[in-house]
């Protein structure tokens, strides 16, 4: 019999951490003797879940054959029976105690995961196209109680009914406390089991109901039916931040979704690959960001020293709180994406036929403008706080951009770019964080239709660590007009207009994010050099987050002049040289790059990141055997680099040592299961060792995982349509503002390209 609050504060219980020890101590005097057991209760609940089991599975739609129930979601069940939904406690349950972080779960994007209004929508849109057993590949993540209780088939009630109450409760306490097993090919990848809040002396769980005093006279073994350690790391995040698009949803073949953890795995956060251009003093995990420590300020015995994980996990979601009026997870949620996460720095001015830029940094050094110059502006955004790209999921409709405007001293703006339209949509030619997803009739999947994908047009996320140079050009107007101002500001919404149009009502207005934002003003002619600011980002880094950006737009030459300018500014920083090599590498000028490499190990000798490039080197001029010497020191420093056993893989292979090779591409798929490269070679390697059966598994998945040579039609046919966005498929471009923000049609040559201007 469970007590009421009021008769636990008559035996001097609080919900208070201290007053609760105290009282666990008392209540275990009183029950010695008396051993919490699961005893034949748990045959019981096993006889009843086998008999619902086989009730559910009369009426299951087994599209995806009988042994396979949970596709297209990789989830699964302990032992592959469905769960009555009433096996797992509701959380107002499990928050009659842990108070806070109800309270806080409850304004979270877990709790909501399965009723707000446009996910139904988006899963009602495939339920109609293809038939509801397909939305398993979304519910295996967002109602993991209803894919568990075998109801996502036809015949039963759907989501957000009133005759499925657990909906309202989405990724609940008990879904992500029960949880057994993940691994990390996401998608759902977890092992659920029926809820226990109580083991027995034999760690065995109890499934029966059980009764508070049981619970406060053994909180070991509440801690140990709740809480294991993978729960506290970045691979439990895995299972659902990381998906794909296998052919069972979209009847072609496998396609990657999203990559969050890989993105985090990679990045310096993580600290397990030595490739990232800045490191980290620290590792940080998913938890570390998005579960943060903090102050109790309600009531809840899971805080330690008066401090509580964080159960709101802030993170992008802006519509969620403003839907259901969460005021507290809003300001929370738009504090955190204004906090660090980007760096917006106005990096260069250059005016047409000027045989140099005419201020880069701008600011460090005195320049001259003239009235009419058709001006360009380079602005480098740096995603410094992220430890996964901007933005990290859905971003085919989750919505980020650059809003740029040039304006005179009287406030009239002389040219836009980012601007919103009458109908709430973004100007088309704003440069944003985004992708395109298109189908097979070479159309845009506009509404989130993951399962018509074909390929992505174009990909414009911003990786963690990473640089993206955007460029804008405008004449300048004449003298009397006074100094004009350009200010880039990176603005954050959660859906385009056209999706929220569709997941809501027709003209809904959502909260808009100004995540930062920078300014520079300047005049018609001298133009003095300014001070930097107080938080003004040091410029060896300016130039280095520049040089990061150009890499990436394949301006090769510009990337290793802006590095140089970092060589010449710090020259004790070893990255600043292997940076160079980097870029040189990429231009194929593999002579020029060992140089600086070089130099980078005298400065940092053992330096991870330098000898892996220095590797790569090594073995395209045919020194296998010193590639694989440096290949191995980088990753007894980093035994998690994916990176460094694949290519330790590939010089082992080119040396027929197939079983050193194999251990190597093994390493891989225990890091990304669903690693290409790691397929390819190892259904090579298995089969020229005797391995026919394990070569023909890698063979398959290699098979359906490859890209397909003809989808890359669907999307030229439609950027050819499209030349608003085409150009956001183009490394380097500029958006004209005299023509409204479109992208500049002209002439290019080699006269005229940065890598050739800067050698």
């Amino acid at each position: 019999m469970r007590l009421s609050t009021p008769q636990l504060r008559r035996f001097g219980y609080s919900l208070a951490a201290l007053s609760l020890a105290v009282f666990s101590l008392l209540l275990g005097n009183v029950l010695q003797g008396t051993p919490v057991k699961a005893g034949t209760d748990e045959d019981a609940h096993a006889s009843a879940r086998t008999a619902y089991s086989q009730k559910m599975a009369q009426q299951y739609n087994d599209r995806f054959g009988r042994q396979s129930p949970w596709l297209p979601s990789n989830m699964t069940t302990d032992n592959g029976e469905f769960i009555d939904p009433t096996d797992f406690p509701t959380a107002q349950y499990c928050g009659h105690c842990h108070q806070e972080s109800h309270k806080e779960w409850r304004e979270s994007a877990h709790s909501n995961s399965n009723r707000a209004p446009w996910y139904l929508k988006n899963v009602g849109l495939l339920n109609d196209s293809k038939g509801i057993q397909f939305s398993r590949h979304c519910e295996g993540c967002h109602d993991p109680v209803a894919m568990a209780a075998g109801v996502i088939t036809e015949g039963t009630p759907q989501a957000g009914s009133r005759k499925r109450p657990y909906d309202q409760d989405g990724v609940t306490c008990a879904v992500c406390h029960s949880i057994q097993k993940v691994d990390l090919r996401g998608t759902g990848s977890y092992v659920l089991a029926p809820a226990a809040v109580l083991v027995d002396e034999d760690g065995k769980p109890i499934h029966r109901k059980v009764s508070d005093i049981e619970i406060l006279s053994h909180l070991d073994r509440h801690s140990a039916a709740v809480m294991k350690p993978f729960y506290k790391t970045s691979e439990m995040c895995a299972a659902c931040h990381k998906a794909a698009l296998p052919h069972e949803l979209n009847d072609y073949k496998w396609l990657r979704a999203m990559t969050p953890y890989d993105e985090w795995q990679n990045s310096s956060f993580a600290k397990q690959s030595p490739l990232p251009f800045y490191t980290k003093p620290a590792v940080s995990t998913c938890e570390t960001c998005h579960m943060p420590r903090e102050t109790l300020v309600g009531k809840d015995p899971g805080a330690k020293e008066g401090k509580l994980a964080s159960h709101r996990w802030l993170g992008a979601n802006t519509m969620i709180p403003t839907q259901y009026g969460y005021d507290e997870q809003l300001k929370r949620v738009t504090a955190f994406l204004q906090t660090g996460v980007f760096t917006v720095d106005l990096f260069a001015l250059e005016a047409d036929g000027a045989p140099a830029p005419l201020a880069m940094p701008m600011g460090s050094k005195p320049f001259q403008v003239k009235e009419g110059q058709k001006l360009t502006v380079s602005v480098v955004i740096q995603n410094k706080g992220a430890a996964h790209s901007h933005v990290p999921e859905q971003r085919d409709m989750y919505e980020s951009w650059v809003s740029f405007t040039a304006k005179d001293a009287a406030g009239k703006i002389l040219g836009e770019s980012g601007a919103l339209q009458a109908s709430g949509e973004l100007d088309p030619a704003a440069h944003s964080f985004t992708n395109r997803l298109i189908n097979k009739q070479g159309t845009l999947n506009d509404l989130h239709q993951v399962w018509d994908n074909r390929v992505v047009a174009y990909n414009n996320a911003l990786q963690s660590g990473r640089s993206q140079v955007v460029r804008y050009s405008f004449t300048m107007p004449a003298k009397s007009c006074g100094p004009v101002t350009v200010t880039a500001t990176v603005r954050y919404r959660r859906f385009d207009q056209h999706f929220i149009d569709f997941g809501l009502k027709p003209g809904y207005k959502q909260p808009i994010v100004d995540m930062t934002t920078a300014s520079r003003t300047f005049q018609v002619g001298d133009n003095a050099a300014v001070a930097p600011g107080k938080d003004e980002t040091a410029e060896w880094m300016r130039w280095n987050n520049y040089g990061i950006a150009l890499l990436d737009a394949q301006q090769y030459g510009a990337s290793v002049h802006a590095f140089e300018q970092v060589a010449k500014l710090r020259p004790e920083y070893a990255d600043g040289f292997t940076n160079i090599g980097i870029a040189n590498i990429q231009w194929e000028k593999y002579d020029d790059a060992m140089p600086s490499l070089q130099h980078a190990l005298t400065l940092a000798p053992g330096n991870a990141r330098a000898l892996y490039y220095v590797a790569l080197i090594q073995r395209n001029q045919g020194d296998v055997d010193g590639a694989i010497a440096n290949l191995k020191k980088v990753v007894a420093q980093f035994p998690r680099s994916r990176d460094a056993h694949r290519e330790l893989g590939f010089s082992y292979y080119q040396q027929h040592k197939y079983p050193e090779a194999q251990a190597e591409y093994e390493a891989v798929q225990s890091i990304d299961p669903d690693d290409l490269a790691a397929h390819y070679n190892l259904a090579i390697l298995y089969r020229r060792q005797g391995m026919k059966d394990k070569a023909s598994v890698q063979a398959a998945y290699f098979a359906d995982q490859k890209d397909d040579p003809t989808a890359s039609t669907y999307a030229l046919e439609y950027l050819r349509k499209h030349s608003e966005v085409a150009a956001e498929s183009v490394p380097w471009h500029v958006h004209d503002l005299d023509a409204h923000g479109k992208v500049a049609d002209t002439h290019v040559d080699a006269g005229n390209l940065p890598s050739q201007q800067m050698p």
